[in-house]
């Protein structure tokens, strides 16, 4: 009976160039996303007239939110019909109203707790992106398995923000758990696709550009699991 041994993937010089220039532009899109987001955030609430415009009515609020929910579904389901330019500009508007809505942090936590908690989360999500990116274990199943598990923390969210009922601690620490795998799961995805990419072109710095939305999402959804865990509130 002969050995079977798994296939060995040689990647050239000129591959691994490749490979090597998509994942900056995943993270380096990722990093700018998030000081925009910041940046924004910031500068909304140090402005009692924006916060007044923007909290002052539910209609513009919600508004802003459903804008956000729009911009991440085309993004997500259409970019491969988006020129790059437009889905550049799409994601820098996302990140730009996810700023306007996360003012609010700034207004309900102390801004030392945020600082501590923002390099808190940047650490464990390197050691996340890390493991993800490197390791050699098969995590799809445990991305279907977190998929349905945020669907249902969405779900409960919504139905306690209906109810008027806050968040409860439990649910903020499987927010924190579920956000942790994501963020390890995305990174292998990313590295998995740029791995199948043999020259730069328009459509995969596409794919880059939704990686970095991906791994975006996992950050702030993380920050903000921690925040209402440890932040320290005004």
């Amino acid at each position: 009976m002969e050995a079977t041994t798994e296939p060995i993937v040689i990647i050239d010089e000129e591959r691994k160039a490749v490979i090597g220039e998509l994942m900056r532009n995943v993270y380096l899109w990722m990093t700018a996303g998030l000081a925009i987001t910041g940046i924004v955030a910031w500068l909304v609430a140090n402005s009692p007239a924006a916060l007044a415009f923007i909290f002052g009515s539910k209609v513009i609020f919600f508004g802003i939110l459903i804008a956000e929910l729009v911009f991440v579904i085309v993004l997500s389901m259409f970019i491969q019909k988006l020129s790059f330019f437009a889905a550049e500009c799409l994601f820098t508007l996302y990140c730009a109203l996810n700023g306007v809505s996360l003012s609010s942090i700034f207004l309900l936590y102390e801004i030392s707790s945020i600082g501590q908690i923002f390099f808190v989360t940047a650490g464990a999500f390197a050691i996340l992106a890390i493991i993800g990116t490197y390791t050699k274990k098969d995590l799809s199943r445990l991305g279907t398995f977190l998929i349905i598990a945020l669907g249902g923390l969405i779900i409960a969210s919504i139905v306690g923000l209906v109810m008027g009922r806050p968040e409860s601690i439990w649910m903020s620490v499987i927010g924190v758990l579920i956000f942790a795998g994501l963020t390890v799961y995305d990174a292998q995805k990313i590295r998995l696709l740029m791995l199948d990419q043999e020259t730069v072109n328009e459509g995969n710095m596409k794919l880059a550009l939704l990686g970095a939305l991906s791994l975006y999402l996992d950050f702030i959804n993380l920050l903000l699991k921690l925040l209402s865990l440890f932040g320290k509130k005004k």
